[in-house]
């Protein structure tokens, strides 16, 4: 059980890391406004994909916690 909270810690660290960094060159891209200053479905679409990234770390943070006390 060690061994899948580490895993799952690991993978909740990668998302915290890695997906708020993207989110800042997805919004600086050109193709995230339209002419208008609109969001375009360019960054909604990656939104919620970061969105749901962040959701999965909470999630493996959870699960990692549950396996380290023997809930799992």
């Amino acid at each position: 059980m060690i061994a899948l909270a580490v895993l799952l810690f690991i993978n909740a660290a990668f998302n915290v890391i890695v997906w708020p960094q993207f989110y800042k060159r997805v919004v600086r891209d050109p193709r995230a406004r339209d002419a208008a200053g609109n969001a375009t479905a360019f960054l909604k679409v990656h939104a919620v994909l970061i969105a749901f990234a962040l959701v999965l770390a909470l999630v493996s943070v959870i699960a990692g916690i549950a396996a380290l006390v023997g809930v799992l």
